[in-house]
């Protein structure tokens, strides 16, 4: 019995770990959200707006990422980490909308 608990244990520690360490960063999520909208205009299914906005929010979540940094020292504050978090996930769904909403650049 008391084995079994301590390779529980030790499992869920190994697995707690590893999520921690795959946390992507702002820039990496960024940069994963630019290749989604170039695969879309690649693949016809952003329009060329719909591309230009979506780079438009990049580059505000970018803007905003830089004066957060000037205003620390070059860190972010949880609140801040959440707060970018929060912006990336609104624009990560704004992106899957636009590349299935059957819309396609004009021939």
């Amino acid at each position: 019995m008391k084995l079994s608990t301590t390779l529980a244990a030790i499992t869920f520690s190994l697995f707690a770990v590893s999520a921690w360490a795959q946390t992507p960063t702002i820039n990496q999520r960024l940069e994963n959200q630019r290749d989604r909208e170039q695969a879309g205009v690649k693949d016809d299914q952003l329009t060329k707006g719909e591309a230009t906005h979506l780079r438009a929010d990049d580059a505000a979540i970018r803007a905003q990422e830089k004066v957060y940094r000037r205003a620390n020292d070059g860190k972010l504050t949880k609140g801040e980490k959440k707060q970018l978090n929060k912006e990336l996930n609104r624009n990560s769904r704004k992106i899957y909308r636009d590349r299935h909403n059957n819309r396609t650049p004009k021939s």
